[in-house]
Parts: C-alpha cells; sequence; structure tokens
C-alpha cells in the first residue's frame, strides 16, 4: 500500500483534496468513486529514508554506471535494476539503489527518488540530474558529474594522505613520553631519592612522571571532557563560523585551505553553469559543496548582490576566503562569454596548486615534528643526566 495526495471532484462539482493508501492509481480511482467522488489527479507520497551520506567515490561509481548505460541504450529502470543487483557494491548502497529503483517504476522522477533517499545523495547531484531530465541529457551529466566526484575523492585522499605521516608521528610521541615517564623515570626515583638536592628540571620530571604513573586515569577523563567540550563548542553555528575564520588566517595552512575551497568551488559553479542552471541558483547549490561555515555565510550577500544585477566577478571578489586568482579569471569568463570554460581551467588549476601546497606543508611538518620529538626526549634525558653527573663530580671532588 501506498499513500496518494489526490484531487478529485464530488458529486456537486467541488473540487476536493486529501490523501488516501491505495495499491495503484487504480485502486485509489476505485475507492474514490465508492465515495461518489472523481479523481482529477494523483502523486504518490514519497516516503523519506534517513541515510548517510554517500562518499565521493560512491557517487562517481553510481554516476559513472548510470551514464554508460543509459549512453549504451539501457533504459533507466533496467540501469537501476542492474546496479541494485551488482554484488560488488556493499549492502547499504545497493538497498538505496533498490529503492530508488522501486520509485522509478511508480513514475517517479530520479532525481526525486535520490531526494528521498535521506541525504544519501547531496544536492548538488539532484539538482544536475534534474536539470538533466529536463534537457534529456541523463547520461551525458551522470558522466560529467562522475568525473567531478572522482576528482573529489582524490583529492580528499591526498589531504588525507598528507596528514598521514603527522599523524602517526604524533602518536608515536605520545607513546613514547607516556613509557618514559610511566615506566621508565620510576626506576631512577631510589637513585634520585638519595641525592642532596635534585636541578629543577629533574624535580619537574619526577613529579610529571608520578602524576603520569598514578593518576594517568585522570589524563584520559580529561582528554575526553577536553574533545567533547570542543565538539560541542564547535557544533555551535556561531563559533563554527569564528572557527572556520581562524583557520584560513592560519600561517601556510590558511593559504592550503583557502586554495582547496577555492578548487572546491570552481569545480562545482563549473558544472552547474555548464549544465544551464541560472547564476543565481548555482550560487545557492555551489555555496553548500564548499565546506568552510565562514564562507558559506558570506553567500547570502554574494546571492542577494547578483539577484540585484551585480556582476558575479564583483560580488565574489568580497568574498573573505578565495584566492584572487578565481575573481579574475571569472571576470575574464565574462567578458569572453567562456565563464564555464574558465571556471573548469581555475579548478584545475587550484586542484594542482593545492597539491603542491600540501607536499609543502607536509614537507614543513615533518621536520617540526621530529624537533618537537627530539626535544622532548632530549629534556627528559638531560634532566636524569644532570643530577647523576653532578653527583659524580661531587665524589671526585672529596
Amino acid at each position: 500500500m501506498a499513500a496518494f495526495k489526490y484531487i478529485a471532484k464530488d458529486e456537486t462539482g467541488k473540487t476536493v483534496t486529501g490523501k488516501m493508501q491505495a495499491v495503484d492509481e487504480r485502486d485509489l480511482h476505485n475507492k474514490l468513486k465508492s465515495d461518489n467522488k472523481f479523481l482529477i489527479s494523483a502523486k504518490e507520497e514519497i516516503k523519506q529514508v534517513k541515510t548517510k551520506r554517500l562518499k565521493s567515490d560512491a557517487l562517481s561509481d553510481f554516476c559513472r554506471n548510470l551514464g554508460e548505460l543509459i549512453g549504451a541504450g539501457v533504459s533507466m529502470v533496467r540501469s537501476l535494476k542492474i546496479m541494485s543487483e551488482d554484488e560488488s557494491y556493499k549492502p547499504g548502497i545497493r538497498a538505496i539503489y533498490s529503492n530508488i529503483l522501486k520509485q522509478v517504476l511508480t513514475g517517479t522522477a530520479l532525481s526525486d527518488a535520490m531526494d528521498a533517499q535521506g541525504g544519501a545523495f547531496p544536492p548538488l547531484l539532484i539538482n544536475m540530474l534534474r536539470s538533466a531530465e529536463e534537457t534529456g541529457d541523463i547520461d551525458g551529466i551522470a558522466l560529467q558529474m562522475a568525473v567531478y566526484y572522482d576528482k573529489d575523492h582524490r583529492m580528499n585522499q591526498k589531504v588525507k594522505s598528507s596528514m598521514t605521516y603527522p599523524k602517526l608521528l604524533t602518536v608515536l610521541i605520545v607513546i613514547v613520553v607516556s613509557i618514559i615517564m610511566g615506566y621508565v623515570i620510576p626506576q631512577f626515583e631510589g637513585l634520585f631519592a638519595t641525592m642532596p638536592s635534585l636541578p629543577i628540571s629533574t624535580r619537574v620530571l619526577l613529579a610529571v612522571s608520578n602524576y603520569v604513573k598514578t593518576k594517568w586515569y585522570v589524563l584520559i577523563l580529561v582528554g575526553i571532557i577536553i574533545f567533547v567540550f570542543f565538539k560541542s563548542l564547535f557544533s555551535i553555528p556561531k563559533m563554527r563560523i569564528w572557527r572556520d575564520k581562524m583557520e584560513l588566517h592560519l600561517p601556510k595552512i590558511g593559504y592550503l585551505r583557502r586554495v582547496i575551497y577555492t578548487a572546491r568551488f570552481a569545480r562545482t559553479l563549473s558544472s552547474l553553469y555548464s549544465a544551464g542552471i541560472s547564476i543565481s541558483n548555482c550560487m545557492v547549490i555551489a555555496r553548500n559543496t564548499i565546506g568552510n561555515a565562514y564562507i558559506e555565510k558570506q553567500f547570502e550577500q554574494v546571492i542577494a548582490d547578483i539577484r540585484a544585477g551585480e556582476k558575479l566577478s564583483d560580488s565574489i571578489g568580497k568574498v573573505d576566503g578565495f584566492t584572487k586568482k578565481l575573481v579574475s579569471t571569472i571576470m575574464v569568463g565574462e567578458e569572453t562569454g567562456a565563464l564555464d570554460s574558465m571556471l573548469s581551467s581555475v579548478a584545475n588549476q587550484m586542484e594542482y596548486d593545492s597539491e603542491m601546497a600540501l607536499n609543502r606543508m607536509v614537507s614543513y611538518l615533518e621536520p617540526v615534528m621530529i624537533v618537537v620529538m627530539a626535544s622532548i626526549v632530549g629534556f627528559i634525558m638531560i634532566s636524569v643526566i644532570q643530577p647523576i653527573y653532578g653527583s659524580y663530580n661531587a665524589i671526585a671532588g672529596q
């Protein structure tokens, strides 16, 4: 049974609307007829299901398979059936494809069926395919979006892989320091207890070591509290905007983030604009793909300015968070009438620049982390050796 919204006329000719459960439209017609009502139109209510957002690689596979199958002459229903029965997909993804297929079989548009999957598909892809349904170029747009999400996936992987080494080094530092403080340093407590006086650094080291040894659970609890506190704090919109603004102005890292956000926005805007979507609607959709709350907040004014007739380059130029290259490229695109190709060009340039910036950032982080680790271990060694060396000198003097 499905729920239908219907428009009908009663026996007096009055138009009535309502909802009713029925197997299909024919069953709905018969039920209304028994109530002396004549069905004019009906639309099945699409149930919203709560689903986790698909990752970029899964979206790329969906678009590529859909585009290739439809481009080869396979019908929409048959294409979705093939994809939903593909055992190479995870059960959760196949379930999403099966839900889409069921709704398409009832006459629901593909974009509407995707929109009903509880957030599994991003608004960008839904709007792109909705535009493609109007133009009849579903296969072309699907393949275009496959390339888009493939590049997005590669960019995300580069960011993650570039941070793998610094993260591993950080974990290694924590483990090494914990072992030294909790196990190695306590072995020297008996020796240090026999000494009449200890250097400040050694006393500090012993105090820290004793605390780690006896109150380790407090440190873990404090760490959890700090993590929960900051997570809750930055869930507040104003604080999240402040954090994202600070991120853009950090030395080295801030430039890298600006390049990544610029590349993501330019790629999205290029895809939307080339699909024939109006520039104001492009702005509404593209701002939700940037990934920085501070930049996204500024788009309220950008959209208002564009709808008031201001040039795209002028309105984008006011945004704090994009590189100047984006504004210059848009300006050239407006003057030459090739805005979509210029946006694609700047997106490619920004993606290359972001890759180079990532490599440079990692090259800076690696020696910094090594120096930090060496400084900590060096301090511990000096704090241990200094009193021992001092006691030897005292014995030699006697």
